[in-house]
């Protein structure tokens, strides 16, 4: 019986020139040459290689598990594998009772783990990195057969020398802080493997590791749990930003017909999102210009409940969520906020408040500020929005990236490129530190017989993170500055997913929790 995932060790010693090197799934025509490459691979264990009947019961249960590399025609290495039912098993299980004492009964096709059986590579060609060409094969069917993860318990072959003066956790932490050099471990933490507990007794002879291992589990970021629902998990997006033109309207039913003319057209690309504007409805102040600008805001407000129940009918009949950028609306306090509202294609509606506004919003308007953040589920995943100023606050999107936000949408109103310079900016930066997609939508043009609404400037644009998978400058797509438009841009979820788990940063998960902290107060 061999020992469990031991990978190769680094090791550069020259090789013969290689030729060919082919990944293929085993057979059990190769058995002789199996069982010299795992006493070879093993030769400080007792009992070192799998019995023929061992080898052909894995290859007739699940010849997919089974993957010999080989190396100009010779077999080179092997990574043996069963999918188990992981919760039969739990965290505290021994090698001998998750392979049913070597029957490998314990295999279930309807199983939710791949589970590490065996990893080894001839000594000879060790360096070549055959055992990360076998963990990314591996890491394909996982990901090919909709399993949750890879789990197995890794050896400690160097923690012997050490045990006197370290618990096996003070010896994985040691290599993790590269202090020790464990071979086996290293091996894993470099193929994106975490340590999720240890385990006693975990395979009986290990000497070296005095038969502690290390429960090492891989997520599958793609994984999709079953669903009895008739739904579909929707892994690009598409978003329509409505770039939205300034101009006089006679009444708010020439206002909704401009609006749905652009659901329409967002709808007719099959869009899931139509993000129109902060105050895309003020033309209508036009008719108040006579008044103070604190009435003048609040008559526009008396448009909202209206402009919002059209909306909803416009996001069931055009199968589409919009977001309806913002409006004034004097709540029940007597104040003035600025809201918004997400009407979804179900045809529910939920409300979100801006929560800074701008100085002169309070100082003309007499505005204020909201009081609730969160998070939106939606049938394309969760959502954030902020209005224009609040992206501009670090810590609102950083406490929507803490509840698993995948889009965040901005609405916004700028009168000047410099106004819009900080909204463009800080949205960017919200994308990279939050690894999550930006969308900004703002209008143009000029209202001139509207009175602290004279003048426009936008582009709308979406944002992504910069990592190897997205445009490299951040830009998904833009809009042609201050021009009436729509733009429209998929994005990819998985790639979110792939990013949280394996990007050339984490922006997310390296956060010194231990040093601050940051909270949302109910």
């Amino acid at each position: 019986m061999a020992s469990p995932s031991t990978p190769e060790v680094e090791n550069f010693a020259a090789h013969a020139e290689i030729e060919k090197v082919e990944l293929k799934y085993l057979s059990i025509d190769e058995y002789e040459r199996l069982r010299e490459i795992m006493e070879e691979a093993y030769a400080v264990l007792p009992e070192a290689s799998w019995d023929r009947e061992h080898i052909q019961k894995l290859i007739d249960i699940f010849p997919q598990g089974q993957i010999a590399v080989h190396i100009n025609g010779e077999l080179a290495g092997c990574a043996l594998a069963i999918i188990v039912d992981y919760k039969q098993f739990g965290d505290r299980h021994t090698y001998r009772e998750i392979t049913g004492d070597y029957t490998f009964l314990t295999h279930n096709s309807d199983g939710n783990t791949l589970y590490g059986v065996d990893v080894f590579v001839h000594p000879k060609y060790r360096g070549l990195r055959l055992g990360r060409r076998m963990y990314d094969y591996r890491k394909e069917l996982c990901e090919e057969l909709n399993l949750e993860g890879i789990t197995f318990g890794g050896r400690l072959p160097k923690y012997h020398l050490h045990a006197d003066e370290l618990t096996p956790r003070q010896y994985i932490e040691a290599v993790k802080s590269k202090d020790i050099h464990d071979p086996v471990l290293n091996f894993q933490f470099a193929n994106d493997f975490a340590v999720k507990r240890i385990i006693k007794d975990y395979l009986e002879g290990d000497h070296e590791s005095k038969e502690y291992a290390a429960l090492l589990m891989w997520n599958n970021v793609y994984y999709t749990a079953p669903s009895r629902k008739a739904s579909v998990d929707k892994s690009v997006v598409r978003l329509g930003l409505v770039q939205w033109q300034m101009r006089s309207y006679k009444n708010l039913e020439d206002l909704l017909e401009q609006a749905e003319y652009f659901v329409d057209a967002l709808a007719a690309y099959r869009s899931d999102f139509a993000l129109f504007p902060e105050f895309f409805n003020a033309p209508l102040m036009a008719a108040y210009n006579d008044l103070k600008e604190p009435v003048a805001i609040r008559k526009l407000a008396e448009f909202t409940e209206p402009i919002v129940k059209k909306f909803s009918e416009f996001s069931i009949s055009y199968n589409i969520n919009i977001i309806t950028g913002s409006m004034p609306s004097v709540e029940e306090d007597g104040k003035l906020y600025n809201v918004g509202y997400l009407c979804k294609r179900d045809g529910t509606v939920e409300k979100f408040y801006k929560l800074h506004v701008t100085p002169d919003e309070a100082k003309v308007w007499g505005m204020v500020g909201g009081h609730t953040l969160r998070a939106f589920d939606t049938d394309c995943g969760k959502i954030g929005i902020l209005i224009c100023y609040d992206v501009e606050f670090p810590e609102l999107p950083r406490l929507l990236a803490d509840q698993e936000v995948d889009i965040l949408f901005v609405p916004f109103l700028t009168d000047t490129q410099n106004g819009y310079s900080r909204v463009r900016h800080c949205a960017q930066a919200r994308a990279i530190e939050n690894e999550c997609y930006v969308a900004i939508a703002g209008s143009v043009g000029n209202l001139p017989k509207v009175h602290n609404m004279d003048i426009q400037y936008a582009q709308s644009m979406v944002f992504t993170p910069c990592d190897f998978a997205f445009p490299s400058n951040g830009v998904k797509a833009e809009a042609t500055p201050n021009t009436e438009m729509i733009l429209v841009a998929d994005v990819d979820l998985d790639l979110l997913k792939e990013l949280h788990e394996h990007g050339s940063v984490h922006n997310l998960r390296d956060r010194r929790k231990d040093v601050y902290s940051l909270t949302l107060k109910k």
